[in-house]
This record gives C-alpha cells, structure tokens and sequence, in this order.
C-alpha cells in the first residue's frame, strides 16, 4: 500500500500548505491529495483557499510525489470543461505527477453559485456528464457535447500533457460504482468497504486502484490529541449521507453539538502511538485498497507529525 498526506485546505492556508506540500514529501510519503473546498466543515478549522492555485505552487516545490484533489466536484461551481483545462494545466506543471479525482460534492461548498443544491440521483446524473466531457477533452480535438445538464460548445485543450491526466472518482455504493467504474483509472472512498472494492474490479473489468483517506491526531498528548480531533473533526462522525446535504458550519456545529470527544477517539486514532494508526490502515489494506491518504488533524500541528512520520509510522506502516 502506497501511504500517501493530506494537503486539508480546510484547515491551514495557501503559504503554510505549500510548505505543508514541501515536508511531506521529505518526510517519505508517496502522495499528497488535496480538498477542493470553498468552506471549511466547522468555524474552528478556519480556512478554504482555492485549491488549484495551491496546488500549482505545490508542483514547484516537490519533485517526486504524486498529487491528486480529493476531490473536486465538477458539477456546480466548476464547469466540466473548466475543470479538464485545470487538470491538464497542473499535469504540465508538475512534470506529470497529477491525478484528477472528482466526486458529486458537497452543498456545503457548491451552493454559494446560487444555483441550489439538487438531490444525489441528479448530482451522480451531472457527475457522470462532466466526467464523459473531461474524458473528451483530454482526448484531444475540439469538443461539441450537449446532454441534459451540460453542454460545451466547441472546447479544446490548447495544452495537453504527454502523459493523460488519469482520473479517480469517489463512490460510496453499489449504484455509483455501477456508473463510474467503467469511466475511470480509480477508484476512492473514505471507508475500508471490501465489498465497494471488489464491485470495483468487477465493473471496471480488472484490478485498478482504490484509494483511501483516514485521519488521524497526532500529539504527545493523547488528551490534547481527543480534544483537538473533537474540537476540529467531530463533523466526520455525520457520514457522507448527511454532510453531503448540510449547508454551512452553522449546520454542522449544530448537527454535531452532541458528539463527544469519546465517540470521536473511537473513529480516529489519537495520541503518539504507531499501532492505533497502523491498525486503522490495515482495515483499509484488507479491503483490498492500493493506497491510503493520512489526515494530520489540526493545522497548527504538521511539523512534529512530520518529524514522527519519517522516523516511525512510515517505516512501520510499510
């Protein structure tokens, strides 16, 4: 399993995740993914630069990793035929380090274009048009597309890396993985579903990649790591159903006002030790997933959680 950092837009700003981008790969690890957001889930994480000018400056101060959004949705705020120039333009830059990873989004952060938010079975509907015009688009040539939620009227990539932008898109069931395996080069999901992945390869037609995301708190502290987890990521305990629809932090804070940081510890490791996190992992690896992407919980906290990546839960992970 390749062990990859989350570059989390929601919770450090543009200079320190570039930075961010810089040590991670120091530290070893093989990837970097990172969200696309315009909002962060809570108050208390604090930041949504955009995420594309980031990652052009992540391209200029790492050589090796690759990099991926986990993920863009380009549905509502973004226009498919926007988001391809996007990813070919990051493909160049970085050399061809770049995976474009889409999923159907958020409410949280596509319904500040005013244009509402519409149910999943229209969203997956759209999601599936945007992916067949960027396929079009990275295929080369101009590009005439109308279907019921999209059109492009004579679009071309002006510049197209050598190397095709492969394409990852987020599932969470059987019907999603039934439409997307076949379009796309990977899979990713946020649960260690041996199930979801096996109906991957199935639909896909052949083993690919799937690529996972887990976060963790590290701390010396583990009391300070529980509380940090619950104070910035007591959202995740929602599931994708619910934070899919929930408009803004007020809601979330509200939808969430009753977690505790005890149900939050039992969903994410916290702490200094190596084994809660390489337990967490190993779920994800039985479940047949490629490739996983650690979430470093608090902005403020990187550096030392660098320091022990190099020098201990890199080298046990693998």
């Amino acid at each position: 399993m390749r062990i990859g950092y989350t570059l989390m837009t929601e919770q450090a700003g543009p200079r320190a995740l570039v930075r961010h981008a810089a040590r991670a790969e120091q530290a070893g690890f093989d990837f970097e993914v990172m969200s696309d957001h315009y909002f962060p889930w809570l108050e208390e994480q604090g930041h949504a630069p955009y995420a594309w000018s980031v990652l052009g400056a992540v391209t200029q101060v790492t050589d090796r990793v690759e990099l991926m959004t986990y993920v863009t949705c380009p549905t509502v705020r973004y226009h498919p035929a926007v988001v391809a120039q996007k990813a070919a333009t990051v493909q160049l830059l970085s050399g061809g380090r770049f995976m474009l990873g889409l999923g159907a989004g958020e409410n949280l952060n596509e319904h500040v274009v005013g244009r509402g938010w519409p149910p999943v079975n229209v969203r997956h509907e759209m999601l599936r048009e945007a992916v067949e015009i960027i396929t079009m688009l990275f295929d080369g040539g101009h590009v005439n597309y109308v279907g019921s939620h999209f059109r492009v009227d004579s679009a071309k990539l002006w510049d197209l890396p050598e190397r095709r932008v492969p394409i990852g898109v987020a599932v969470s069931g059987s019907q999603s993985v039934q439409t997307f395996a076949p379009l796309a080069d990977a899979m990713v999901a946020t649960e260690p579903d041996a199930e979801l992945s096996q109906s991957w390869d199935v639909f896909q037609g052949g083993e690919s990649r799937k690529i996972g995301q887990l976060p963790v708190c590290w701390d010396p502290d583990r009391d300070k790591a529980v509380a940090r987890a619950h104070e910035q990521f007591r959202w995740f305990a929602g599931g994708w159903k619910v934070n899919a629809e929930l408009p803004g932090p007020a809601g979330f804070a509200g939808a969430t006002q009753f977690v505790r940081p005890e149900d939050v510890a039992e969903k994410i490791p916290c702490g200094p030790e190596v084994g809660p996190i390489a337990e967490a992992a190993r779920a994800f690896a039985d479940a047949g997933f490629t490739d996983l992407a650690l979430v470093q919980i608090g902005g403020d906290h990187q550096d030392e959680f660098f320091d022990f990546a190099r020098n201990e839960l890199l080298p046990a992970l693998r």
